[in-house]
């Protein structure tokens, strides 16, 4: 029997964005992205108890994009082999803030989250004209989950969803259920199935394998780490680890005995030190020697770890871990984990966090990071964490050639030359910042920050002038340094 869900593709792009447009202008449009990713997510999940998937499919799940985000472009191929692939349902990272949000405020907006996803989550299982019980088990899951997490926040009751059980057409079993992986010839892991009017399981998983994103390159990136202004130090112990994980890789490939090895690391130092960006090159250097699958960054504190409530941390948590398999979780400030006191949650999330270093270690790297004297002590209060670190980086501050070598960076990145007066005034002045520095001392984010000013005071001297040339446009002079009266 037909349902009337069905929608064309346009019109389930309409209908996307009028049930998103709604619920940004109560939660936020910062929350696109994560939104676009999550119903995604849930399509792939969701199409995997369709009673079959084709290319209609497809075609909505390309229409799950937000105003002002990318069109997707996902292929059948594509889709048949994530959809075998997707994993369970999770709650989103952002709707445990906006639980948190509604619970201090006294509104709904996360129970509006969950009537708006069932709503969308029926549009999208409707796109081959029919809704199985597996289908409607999948949205009815999906909302109660969610609700349990507005419970036990404390979010007002809300007005009452559909219920995707009034909306079932057809018992047919899955399309997992209908296409079990079959395991290779050679033994191997099972290929993806096939799919109606498509690919075999072979042609699907060499196509596959041949659209895995390419690795990293490795020389592109030793460059990168090379360029970085000073972290002589840094960049030695970054290479002697490389070097480490290459002759382990060939002892292994030889049959070699090799001793056990963490790749998770401690990154010690003050702010402004270049720390996420030598981790972010870090993930990238891992993946392009293959010792991690992914190479990406995921970053995080303790806010994007730890839940107000019992039971939710442990969740939030493992959602995090999930996202960083493959690459590299990033947790700044993580001291601030063990800070709360006997009873406090950031316990129950160290846990989480050294189970999952244990249980992953060969396809996942932590890198802890914060200030150097609080990142000891946090180590010595937990002798998982000591027994899991290994590697330790201390990041110095910047001295003021450093400090003026990354202003002359910022200003040739973006189009700015400094006078004869200037560049006098620019080596005085960070020298003067760094021997003058105190607790506060941000490094490269004061540098940052001095050069957005002086790019606002150019401007302004500019804008007054009759006719600027063109090296008026791209000169800084003594001039923009400092304050005028006007902003004193």
């Amino acid at each position: 029997m037909p349902t009337q869900w069905k929608r064309s593709p346009e019109e389930l792009h309409k209908t996307y964005i009028a049930n998103t447009e709604a619920f940004y202008r109560a939660a936020g449009r910062e929350l696109a992205a994560s939104m676009d990713k999550f119903c995604t997510d849930c399509a792939l999940q969701l199409f995997s108890r369709s009673a079959r998937l084709g290319q209609e499919h497809v075609d909505a799940v390309n229409e799950l994009y937000s105003k002002g985000q990318k069109k997707p472009d996902w292929l059948l191929w594509a889709l048949s082999t994530a959809v075998c692939e997707s994993g369970e349902f999770l709650p989103p990272l952002f709707f445990w803030t906006l639980t948190e949000q509604d619970a201090r405020r006294g509104t709904d907006n996360s129970r509006v989250f969950i009537r708006m996803l069932t709503n969308i989550l029926l549009y999208v299982a409707a796109v081959d004209d029919d809704v199985t019980y597996a289908e409607a088990e999948y949205i009815t899951e999906c909302g109660e989950k969610l609700a349990a997490l507005c419970d036990s926040a404390g979010v007002k009751p809300g007005k009452p969803g559909l219920k995707a059980a009034d909306f079932v057409t057809s018992a047919e079993v899955s399309f997992i259920e209908k296409n079990p992986p079959q395991a290779s010839a050679s033994g191997g892991n099972g290929a993806a199935p096939g799919v109606a009017g498509g690919d075999t399981a072979a042609d699907t998983a060499a196509e596959s394998a041949e659209a895995e994103p390419e690795k990293p390159d490795l020389d592109e990136l030793m460059a990168q780490l090379d360029e970085l202004v000073g972290l002589a130090a840094v960049k030695k112990d970054v290479k002697s680890t490389m070097n480490l994980i290459k002759v382990r890789k060939l002892r292994e490939e030889h049959g070699m005995p090799v001793a056990p090895m963490s790749m998770h690391m401690v990154f010690m130092g003050n702010p402004g030190t270049g720390k996420t960006t030598v981790a972010r090159l870090v993930g990238g250097l891992y993946a392009a020697i293959g010792a991690l699958s992914k190479g990406q960054l995921i970053e995080v504190d303790r806010s994007g770890l730890v839940a107000g409530y019992v039971g939710q941390t442990a969740i939030k948590t493992q959602e995090v871990i999930t996202s960083a398999l493959g690459g590299v979780l990033f947790i700044d400030e993580a001291y601030s984990l063990s800070s709360g006191g006997e009873n406090d949650f950031g316990r129950e999330a160290i846990e989480t966090l050294l189970k999952a270093m244990e249980d992953h270690r060969d396809d996942l790297m932590v890198i802890i990071t914060g200030y150097t004297e609080p990142m000891e002590k946090f180590l010595d209060s937990n002798p998982g964490l000591e027994s899991r670190f290994n590697k330790y980086i201390t990041f110095p501050d910047y001295n003021g050639e450093e400090l003026n070598a990354i202003f002359h960076m910022q200003c040739r990145k973006n189009g700015y030359v400094l006078d004869e007066e200037a560049e006098a005034c620019a080596e005085e002045f960070f020298n003067e910042l760094y021997e003058d520095r105190d607790e506060n001392f941000g490094n490269g984010r004061d540098v940052r920050n001095r050069f957005e000013d002086m790019v606002i005071r150019q401007a302004n001297r500019v804008a007054a002038m009759e006719e600027p040339t063109k090296e008026d446009l791209a000169t800084f002079t003594k001039a923009d340094f400092f304050p005028g009266p006007e902003e004193e």
